[in-house]
Formats: structure tokens, C-alpha cells, sequence
């Protein structure tokens, strides 16, 4: 595993208000995690936070910038944007920033569960075990309680 670099472990130290925040190597750059969930990444000394439909437009009219990666020749963006730049270096600053990042993270992973819980609707049916037989036990303690026929000749 890559030893985290003093930006990386400066940016735990501005989020540590929010809670129990780990860093994970990826792809050249950090996935940064709150309660088992990706909500930022640090890529090439950047910082950059989860957003949706949401929050997106929160981060847009405060001049943040998406990351944005080159694929087949085109740009593609993501939903990772930089926190607003006066947030950057200001932990009390950038914390709701990083909230509405978990926010957002939490509600993909909600949306992505709906996703899939029709598709587990379809599966086939368990067929139920058969009934258990009466314990061989029971049947002599129900043949003893009878009482006993007297043969006359």
C-alpha cells in the first residue's frame, strides 16, 4: 500500500470533525470513506467531493469544477467537484461541504439498492422442506397410553 502523502493526511486532519474518515489507495490517487462509503478522492493534490442532483448546483454556483478524466479521446466528467477554494484549507469551512458529500454518497448507495430489490423480487421460489414425520418415540408413548385388550376364550 502507498504511504499517504502529507496532502492526503492533511486533508484527514480538516475532516476530522465529521467522524471516523479513511483514506484508501486508488487508481494513482486516494478514495477518502465515511461509514464504509466513498465520498471524495484526492487525485494529483486535489481534493474533490461527491455530489448529485442534490447538491450539484450548490457546488456549481460556488465556482468548484468537476473532475473530469479523458476517455477514448473525450472528456468525461464525474460526480466528484472541488470544494469552493476559500473551504480548501479552512476545516470549519470545508465540513458542510464534506457533509453534503456523504449526504450525497448515502443516497447513491440508497438508490442503487431500489435498483436491484426488484430484481431479487424475480427469483425463483424456495420450495419448502417436507413436513417432519412423527418422531418413532412418539408413536410408543401413544401406543402405550392405550388400554390393553383382555382375550376371553
Amino acid at each position: 500500500m502507498p504511504r499517504m502523502d502529507s496532502f492526503v493526511e492533511y486533508t484527514l486532519e480538516l475532516l476530522e470533525p465529521l467522524g471516523a474518515v479513511q483514506a484508501r489507495s486508488m487508481f494513482g490517487g486516494w478514495g477518502l470513506y465515511f461509514g464504509g462509503r466513498m465520498f471524495g478522492l484526492i487525485l494529483q493534490g486535489q481534493l474533490y467531493l461527491k455530489t448529485d442532483d442534490v447538491t450539484r448546483a450548490d457546488f456549481e454556483a460556488e465556482g468548484c469544477r468537476p473532475f473530469i478524466y479523458q476517455s477514448r479521446g473525450r472528456e468525461q466528467p464525474m460526480s466528484y467537484w472541488t470544494p469552493p477554494a476559500d473551504a480548501e484549507d479552512d476545516g470549519r469551512r470545508l465540513l458542510p461541504w464534506a457533509r453534503r458529500a456523504v449526504d450525497a454518497s448515502n443516497r447513491a448507495a440508497m438508490k442503487k439498492a431500489a435498483k436491484k430489490a426488484p430484481a431479487a423480487k424475480k427469483a425463483p421460489a424456495v420450495k419448502k422442506a417436507p413436513a417432519a414425520k412423527k418422531a418413532p418415540a412418539a408413536k410408543k408413548a401413544a401406543a402405550k397410553k392405550k388400554p390393553a385388550r383382555v382375550r376371553r376364550s
